[in-house]
């Protein structure tokens, strides 16, 4: 198994990292941020999505912006209050750009304050605004073992537009089961073909089979076969255009910078983290503004960059020692050059946003910030084998009707296990230095770990698919 990237230029869409990287290039992966909080404290004991027990609250930036945010998103505060026996929503004020430490510290103080009965602190958190409003790293801290999303909108009107969204389906009685649709691109490369092979086949099997035994509650499962270019477009295009709800599973190359970089700040905004679909053709934000996209549906958008792109990449350390140490031809050069600076404004992606944004678009969508690998579905380390069941708990969860923050966690516990396992083999290496075997391992899970951290929920995470109960 190769280390492959799902990222390509946004020029000519040619992949970022053609062939991927070997095994071997795992070991200069830095080591994991000291401190690692275990996957879960919290009481899932009782149903987790029963807001009336799970509770649902608010985190929103400090100051006059994020009044503002409270203020837009008002209605749908109200609705989940009503959800959860009229008890009011928690609000919480966050500071601008907390990082990893200040993330962990903030969750301590002021999410976990001591005055407050465990029974009262909302498992579902609604995130509001961009990453530099509230920052991904708060978002990845808290989301290791409760179930949080973000809303962060171009405008005003798109907070409403969101908001009434929610209350019209969620106000719908809807007598179907929901389809679940699995799209890979076919471009030729060997990140999308190790990803048909690895997740899509598999997953796509699996769910099918599951179905016939009654323990997947789909109306029914369609991989959807395009060739690549305007076909695999319109294609999925027209399949996203119908009015049945459905959960959609894409995986494609997300772009990245030209060759030359993006020409300005807006252009970058505009098209990073769209799926390219081969021949030079993409799925952007404006080929979904103002159509219908998967109306009250669920999107598992999984791309580099497919929900936004971080301040700096945590791969960035990894990579330069990887160039430094001049082993694989330059390969990296192309992915280093087009990071961000770092320090540079991280955003929600265009194409994401739009989405939710939409009336006619769904009610979440689940994608990737930073760099998106083939770890996620494909260990390495001891253990060389592909792991498509990662994913079957999340598919089977939201398909049944389960709220898409707990959907969630099916995937995002994953991370938490490879964290575990990380403290582990650093208390052996204390006492034992570890071998280039053990070592190579170690690197494989902070790969592994970094990647499963990636995935996020855009939109509120309180949401799911209009199914019947």
């Amino acid at each position: 198994m190769d280390i492959d990237l799902l990222l390509a230029r946004a020029d000519d869409h040619a992949p970022a990292l053609d062939g991927g990287l070997p095994q071997g290039a795992a070991s200069c992966a830095a080591a994991p941020r000291a401190a690692a909080e275990p996957a879960s404290f919290a009481d899932f004991s009782d149903d987790p999505n029963d807001l009336l027990v799970q509770r649902w609250g608010i985190v929103a930036p400090e100051g006059p912006a994020g009044d503002r945010l409270l203020d837009l998103v008002a209605p749908l505060r109200a609705a989940r209050e009503a959800a959860q026996g009229g008890a009011p929503a928690r609000i919480y004020r966050a500071p601008r750009g907390l990082d990893a430490a200040a993330a962990a510290r903030w969750k301590r103080a002021v999410y976990r304050d001591e005055s407050v009965p465990d029974d009262e602190l909302p498992r579902y958190l609604l995130v509001l605004g961009d990453l530099d409003d509230v920052s991904l790293d708060l978002q990845q801290a808290l989301a290791s073992d409760l179930f949080v999303g973000r809303l962060a909108c171009a405008t005003d009107a798109g907070y409403a537009a969101y908001v009434e969204k929610v209350r019209v389906w969620e106000a719908r009685q809807c007598e179907a089961r929901a389809r679940a649709l699995f799209f890979g691109v076919r471009d030729g490369t060997t990140a999308t073909a190790a990803g048909h092979r690895a997740l899509i086949a598999p997953s796509v099997a699996r769910c099918r089979a599951q179905m016939e035994r009654g323990a997947f509650k789909a109306d029914a499962v369609h991989e959807l076969a395009f060739d690549a270019g305007l076909a695999a477009k319109d294609g999925l295009l027209t399949e996203a255009s119908r009015a049945e709800p459905a959960m959609l599973f894409t995986m494609s190359h997300g772009l990245g910078p030209p060759r030359g970089g993006f020409r300005t700040a807006d252009e970058r905004r505009a098209l990073q983290g769209a799926m390219s679909l081969g021949a030079g053709v993409r799925l952007a934000a404006d080929d979904i503004a103002g159509a219908r996209f998967l109306p009250g549906g669920v999107w598992f958008l999984l791309a580099c960059y497919g929900g936004g792109t971080p301040s700096s990449s945590a791969y960035r350390p990894w990579l330069a020692r990887l160039r430094d140490a001049g082993g694989f031809g330059g390969r990296v050069d192309a992915v280093l050059a087009g990071l961000a600076p770092p320090g540079s404004p991280p955003f929600v992606a265009a194409l994401a946003r739009t989405a939710l944004e939409s009336p006619e678009g769904p009610l979440a969508v689940i994608a990737h910030v930073d760099l998106a690998w083939t770890y996620a579905f494909q260990d390495q380390g001891f253990d060389r084998r592909d792991r498509p069941s990662r994913f079957q708990g999340l598919f089977r969860s939201l398909i049944a009707g389960a709220r898409v923050g707990a959907a969630h966690q099916e995937l995002v516990r994953f991370a938490g296990e490879a964290a575990l396992e990380l403290a582990a083999i650093d208390d052996d290496a204390a006492r034992d230095p570890p071998d280039a075997a053990r070592s190579l391992h170690r690197a494989s899970l902070w790969m592994l770990r970094q990647d499963l951290a990636g995935y996020v929920v855009l939109g509120d995470p309180a949401v799911r698919l209009p199914v019947p109960p």
